[in-house]
């Protein structure tokens, strides 16, 4: 599959927008070198096609009192009935759970978990989620420090 293609100043306008979601139309088309009317038209068919998603705040989650961060695999026991789509519902109605991907290897799901304490940690785990029918275990990794992130949508590879 080929990489979509972008011009120089849509490319620019990612990675100032990934930056600084909140910049002004105005400023943003000073920044990549294109008037205010272009500069807006090509960001408006960057959010028309999807390619623009949305704007949302970044929150530390520590200021809100989630003191402990945690990724978790999660095996099914079997993808031959319906397990993978209740998973996948029950976990999408599970606040702690900021992000779920399915996974290649010995792990079918893994799970990104914010709660206040290990207690709720240890509640959320052993109450909700080895609760779930369909589950066969589980494997808990505590984040001890986010070096990186939350990342930004490399786009380097566009300028080729």
């Amino acid at each position: 599959m080929t990489s979509p293609q972008f011009s120089d100043f849509e490319i620019k306008m990612l990675q100032i927008l990934q930056s600084n979601g909140r910049v002004a139309i105005t400023d943003l088309a000073q920044l990549i070198g294109l008037s205010a009317t272009p500069c807006a038209r090509r960001f408006e068919q960057l959010q028309e096609s999807g390619v623009i998603k949305g704007f949302a705040a970044t929150i530390d989650r520590r200021s809100i009192g989630l003191m402990v961060e945690v990724f978790i695999q999660v095996r099914l026991n079997t993808h031959s009935d319906d397990s993978p789509e209740r998973f996948i519902a029950e976990i999408q109605r599970m606040d702690e759970v900021s992000s779920c991907w399915t996974m290649t290897g010995e792990h079918d799901f893994l799970l990104h978990v914010m709660v206040p304490t290990v207690d709720d940690l240890n509640a959320f785990v052993m109450h909700r989620l080895m609760r779930l029918k369909g589950v066969r275990d589980v494997h808990t990794q505590l984040v001890l420090q986010n070096i990186k992130g939350p990342g930004k949508i490399p786009l380097d590879h566009l300028k080729k």
